[in-house]
């Protein structure tokens, strides 16, 4: 548990004092430079007493049950609930961010919801939910608050799941995956200019965040892309990015396209079609990729898994409700037998599409 120094503050471990009487956070790649009484870019982290703290620790902007094939993950316990829930703030600034109303606020009134650690695993275990998910906005800036839950979390036996674009410095990176169960991670495309122009970052970091998962954890990841037309979205770039992902992160990684819609600053682009998302789902499974899905859309054809081997339909996906489910307890196609890759439980959820809002006042 953090060091407290007030309300929703608490001390902070990444960072350090510059000659000119600055400090910098190091947690994250844009090494903001802070003079007293300054917040970095994510609004969260701050100079209080010359030392970079956290202020939004144990508050939330919500609680809420949701399938956890909503983060995306549809290889981590299919059908299970999972307690969501995000601060405020962000350490990127993506014109096209969909959850702008919390990764994009200033408003610490948007933190109606406090909770400790330990109250939010109390209430996911007395919920029936097998994980607890950091998502909304992104748990790299929540960092300490996001480990003291996954500890309180593990001694109840409820799994730890970050949704993130990965954005992160190697030593906090470290230390934050090794409470991690499960992560999916936002590959917003697959150039530096795009990241540059549209995110305010870079690229590499991202990769090198990927490559750790998958040479240095026994992390489950996941990855999502947001196709936006005409700026990520051509044949060539998804034919490099997803060449990549076969090459250095192998092809039993699954892969979301996502379709995007009009939102915060790129409202004058439109709606992704759905004839993208299959082009790039086709453009992935012709590259290698094993399991490659379209999102935010009607498709059950691109929502649902099948064996790389024989081709059968193992889990069948009508938006976020299961339906045919063709893996043996042990996790093979029963059809074929190739073992599938993820976590699986001898038996799927069945949550459904459901949302559930929860107040963990309940629960104290």
């Amino acid at each position: 548990m953090m060091e407290q120094a007030g309300d929703g503050v608490v001390k902070t471990q990444y960072w350090h004092r510059l000659e000119d009487g600055r400090v910098q956070c190091d947690l994250c790649p844009r090494y903001c430079k802070l003079k007293e009484g300054q917040r970095g870019l994510c609004f969260v982290r701050a100079n209080q007493g010359g030392e970079v703290v956290l202020t939004t620790y144990g508050r939330s902007s919500g609680y809420c049950i949701d399938p956890i094939e909503k983060k995306p993950l549809n290889h981590f316990l299919p059908g299970t609930p999972v307690l969501s829930f995000g601060t405020a703030g962000c350490n990127l600034a993506c014109k096209f961010c969909q959850n702008w109303d919390i990764s994009k606020s200033r408003e610490i009134d948007t933190l109606a919801d406090q909770a400790s650690p330990e109250t939010i695993a109390r209430a996911a275990e007395e919920l029936g939910c097998r994980s607890v998910a950091y998502t909304y906005n992104d748990p790299v800036i929540f960092h300490e608050y996001a480990i003291d839950v996954a500890r309180a979390c593990h001694e109840r036996g409820i799994k730890s799941v970050a949704v993130t674009a990965g954005y992160v410095t190697a030593e906090p990176r470290k230390e934050f995956y090794r409470y991690m169960d499960a992560a999916n991670v936002d590959l917003k495309g697959f150039t530096e200019a795009f990241y540059w122009k549209i995110t305010g970052g870079h690229l590499q970091p991202v990769l090198d965040t990927l490559l750790y998962l998958k040479q240095e954890t026994d992390v489950w990841f996941e990855l999502t892309t947001l196709l936006i037309p005409e700026h990520n979205d051509s044949d060539q770039e998804l034919d490099e990015m997803t060449r990549w992902v076969v090459e250095n992160l192998g092809p039993e990684v699954p892969m979301h396209f996502t379709a995007f819609h009009p939102d915060w600053k790129m409202q004058d682009v439109p709606s992704t079609p759905q004839a993208t998302l299959s082009r790039a789902r086709r453009i992935a499974m012709n590259n290698g990729v094993r399991y490659a899905y379209t999102g935010n859309v009607h498709d059950r054809e691109g929502e649902s898994t099948y064996c790389h081997s024989c081709s059968n339909r193992l889990i069948g996906r009508d938006w976020y409700v299961l339906s045919d489910w063709n893996i043996t307890p042990e996790g093979k196609c029963n059809k074929c037998g190739t073992k599938v890759a993820g976590v699986f439980e001898a038996e799927p959820g069945h949550w459904g599409a459901r949302r559930q809002p929860v107040r963990l006042a309940d629960y104290a």
